[in-house]
């Protein structure tokens, strides 16, 4: 079964691919978040050559090889662009959408959209998942994803932007805690207009 996998790996032989990847380049695999081409090329695994993409994730000290083949179909993607960065402020700026599902259909869910690898997906459960102001009504697994989900945005946003993840961390907290004072300003300035 390994064999034919291999075979099968090995026998596509050229991706149609128009932007392919290169050593060096920034890259964003759905399940590890942002990380570095080290090295494209082939090498040969039980007795197949393959074309690979090595990947290093410098946070978590992990190596990680993708066929080039099949990295498209895996998820892997270059980093977002300037446009792309600013549709995710527009969805950290609105409101949280709740769900009348139950957790655990909700958490998988969430959990779906982060391993998806898609910035607005992600900017979703960042967004849908922020705790109310004093920290209540927040579960601890909602917290933990919650964390990941930031984590990665904010990984992606300090990759794209050349900054720091803890800069890039505070930078979208501030974006969830102006969306929210900002509604809770219009609603205090209607309750106003409507004492007047």
């Amino acid at each position: 079964m390994v064999n034919a996998a291999l075979r099968a790996t090995a026998s596509k032989s050229s991706p149609k691919d128009t932007d392919p990847f290169r050593k060096g380049d920034s890259v964003v695999y759905p399940a590890h978040g942002v990380g570095r081409i080290d090295r494209v090329g082939f090498e040969e695994i039980a007795g197949h050559r393959l074309n690979l993409i090595h990947i290093s994730f410098d946070e978590n000290q992990m190596t990680l090889r993708v066929p080039v083949a099949q990295a498209r179909a895996a998820g892997l993607r270059k980093l977002a662009g300037q446009k792309e960065l600013a549709q995710v402020r527009a969805i950290l700026s609105g409101r949280p959408r709740v769900s009348r599902l139950m957790w655990a259909k909700r958490a998988q869910e969430y959990l779906a959209k982060i391993n998806s690898g898609d910035l607005a997906a992600l900017a979703e459960v960042v967004r849908d998942l922020q705790a109310s102001g004093d920290g209540s009504g927040s579960s601890f697994s909602q917290r933990n994803l919650f964390e990941l989900a930031l984590d990665r945005l904010a990984a992606e946003f300090a990759a794209v932007n050349r900054t720091d993840k803890a800069g890039a961390v505070g930078q979208l907290m501030q974006a969830l805690l102006e969306a929210r004072t900002g509604s809770a300003g219009q609603i205090d300035r209607l309750a106003a207009r409507v004492r007047a």
